[in-house]
C-alpha cells in the first residue's frame, strides 16, 4: 500500500491545537464567527488557463453583439485576443488594456507593413502587441528579432501535420493549433510531446464550449489554454459556469472523536459509483445533518472475499448529505448518473468527478456519532459491515465495525442550516 500523506489543515498560528496528524483539533479564531464550508481557497500551484479570443469570430456578428463581446472580454478570465490586419487599429484600441494583443501575420510582405504599426512595448503611435502569430517561420524570426514573443500557428489534418506541429512548435513561445477531427487523440499527442517544455500550448475551439472545457483537462494535464471564438452571450455564460465548476477549492479537514456506535436495523444505503478511480487517500464527506460530515473511504483497500471497486464509495444511508464544493450539499438520494461529486484527499485537495451509478439496497445499518472542534456533533449512518471504512486521523482506513468510542476520525463540523442544498443562516436544530 502506498504511504498516506498528512491531511491538510489550517495553519497552527490561527489559534488551533494541532494533533498528531497535523489536523486542527481545537478552537480556531476563524471558526468562531459565522459558519463556513470546509472548502476554502483554490489549491496553491494550480496553473491558470491561458484563454485567448479569436477576433475573426466578430466578422459573423452584428454591431451590437460585437460591442457586447468586446466589453465582456475585459470582464472575464480572458487574457489575450488574436487580432488581424483588417481590424488591428479599431479592435486594438477598443479592447481592455489588460488583454494581451496577439497579431496574426501570414506573410513577410504583411510583416513589412505591420511592423511599423505595432510594438512589443507601449510606444506612442503604435499598438502594443506582446505576441506575433504566424505559420511562416520567416515572419516569426523577424518578429523575435524585433523583440516580440512568438506563436507558431498550425492546423492538424493528418499524421504528418501532427508530427510537424510538435516539431515546429517547440521553437516558439506559443503553439496555437487547430484540428480537423473532433477526436482529442491528436491533442493528447501534442500535450505529451510538449510536456516539460516552455512552449505554451493552446487549442483552437471556435464556438464549442464543451470542447474548450475538455481541452483544458485532456490527459489530466490539459492544454495550457484555448483560443475561443464565441459569438453569443449564452456561450460566454456557459463557458464561465463550467470553468467555475472545475475550480478545485481546498478543504480544511478536522479530527473528530467517536462518541458512540449504535447497531441499527435494516434500511436503505447507497453505494456511489463514479466515472473516476479513487486514490488511496481520497474520499467524500458525508453526514446525516448539515452540521458536518465524516470522510468516507473508497473501495481501494484489501477485501478478502471480493474484488476491489476503486470507483466506488459505500457511502451512507439515503437520507445523508454529500458535502460539495462552493458551500453546497446534495442528498445521496438526489444523485444520478452524470451528477457532479466533490472528492477530498488527505492533503485537503479536491477534484470534481461524476457519478456513473448510485446503487441503493437494503442492508443492516450502523450509526456513528462523533464530536468535532467547537463541540459540533456530527453523525453518519453507514452499512453495518466490516468492509465499509472511514478515514482515521492519520488518513488510514478504519473498518466501521471496529470503531470504538474515543477513536479519532477525519471529517469536519460546521454550523447547521441548508435550504435546497445551499448554506443559509437560520436558527435550526438537527439531531
Amino acid at each position: 500500500m502506498e504511504q498516506l500523506l498528512t491531511p491538510h489543515v489550517a495553519a497552527p498560528d490561527d489559534g488551533g491545537v494541532v494533533g498528531q496528524a497535523g489536523v486542527v483539533m481545537g478552537d480556531t479564531a476563524a471558526a468562531r464567527g459565522a459558519a463556513r464550508s470546509p472548502f476554502t481557497t483554490a489549491v496553491p500551484g494550480t496553473r491558470a488557463a491561458v484563454i485567448w479570443y479569436d477576433s475573426r469570430a466578430l466578422t459573423h456578428v452584428c454591431d451590437e453583439t460585437r460591442r457586447a463581446i468586446v466589453q465582456r472580454l475585459g470582464q472575464g478570465g480572458y487574457n489575450g485576443i488574436v487580432l488581424y490586419p483588417e481590424g488591428l487599429r479599431e479592435l486594438g484600441e477598443a479592447v481592455s488594456p489588460r488583454l494581451q494583443r496577439v497579431i496574426q501575420v501570414d506573410s513577410l510582405a504583411l510583416w513589412a507593413q505591420l511592423s511599423e504599426q505595432i510594438a512589443p512595448h507601449a510606444t506612442q503611435g503604435r499598438i502594443e502587441a506582446g505576441v506575433v502569430s504566424s505559420g511562416d517561420p520567416r515572419v516569426l524570426v523577424a518578429a523575435k528579432a524585433a523583440g516580440f514573443r512568438t506563436c507558431w500557428r498550425a492546423h492538424v489534418d493528418n499524421a504528418p501535420s501532427l508530427k510537424a506541429s510538435c516539431r515546429d512548435g517547440l521553437h516558439y513561445d506559443h503553439l496555437l493549433v487547430s484540428f480537423k477531427d473532433a477526436t482529442n487523440i491528436p491533442l493528447e499527442h501534442v500535450i505529451a510531446e510538449l510536456h516539460g517544455t516552455r512552449t505554451v500550448l493552446l487549442k483552437e475551439v471556435h464556438e464549442n464550449v464543451d470542447d474548450a472545457v475538455i481541452a483544458l483537462g485532456v490527459l489530466e494535464l490539459g492544454s495550457d489554454g484555448v483560443a475561443v471564438g464565441f459569438t453569443t452571450m449564452a456561450q460566454f455564460d456557459a463557458f464561465a459556469r463550467k470553468l467555475e465548476r472545475l475550480a478545485s477549492p481546498r478543504t480544511e479537514l478536522q479530527v473528530g472523536v467517536t462518541d458512540r456506535i449504535t447497531h441499527l436495523g435494516l434500511g436503505y444505503r447507497a453505494c456511489i459509483d463514479t466515472t473516476h478511480l479513487f486514490n488511496a487517500d481520497e474520499g467524500i464527506l458525508v453526514g446525516s445533518t448539515s452540521s458536518g460530515g465524516i470522510l468516507c473511504c473508497p473501495e481501494v483497500f484489501h477485501l478478502p472475499y471480493m474484488e476491489l471497486r476503486p470507483f466506488r464509495i459505500n457511502a451512507a444511508s439515503v437520507h445523508s448529505y454529500v458535502f460539495q464544493s462552493h458551500n453546497r450539499t446534495s442528498y445521496i438520494s438526489e444523485l444520478r448518473a452524470g451528477s457532479q461529486l466533490t472528492t477530498v484527499n488527505a492533503r485537503g485537495e479536491t477534484r470534481q468527478v461524476y457519478v456513473g451509478r448510485v446503487k441503493t439496497e437494503i442492508r443492516p445499518l450502523l450509526l456513528i456519532e462523533a464530536t468535532f472542534p467547537q463541540q459540533r456533533k456530527v453523525n453518519i449512518i453507514m452499512q453495518d459491515d466490516w468492509h465499509v471504512r472511514v478515514f482515521s486521523d492519520e488518513a488510514k482506513p478504519r473498518n466501521v465495525t471496529e470503531l470504538k468510542p474515543g477513536d479519532p476520525v477525519l471529517g469536519f463540523g460546521t454550523e447547521p442550516g441548508r435550504h435546497v442544498g445551499v448554506k443559509v443562516d437560520e436558527h435550526i436544530i438537527e439531531v
